[in-house]
């Protein structure tokens, strides 16, 4: 196994368990909205350095 699926395997998992923390806390409306905040500076930050 590549360090690479490790990696993706550990960081999937660290998101789930966010999630599910997040219900159990009832702060998902923030996790979601932090979550496409996150995204839509990602794929900014993509174009801008392409």
């Amino acid at each position: 196994m590549k360090i690479n699926n490790i990696r993706k395997v550990l960081y999937t998992v660290s998101k789930i368990l966010g999630d599910v923390n997040a219900v159990k806390k009832g702060k998902v409306g923030k996790r979601v909205g932090r979550r496409a905040a996150g995204k839509g500076t990602g794929k900014m930050l993509q174009k801008l350095f392409k």
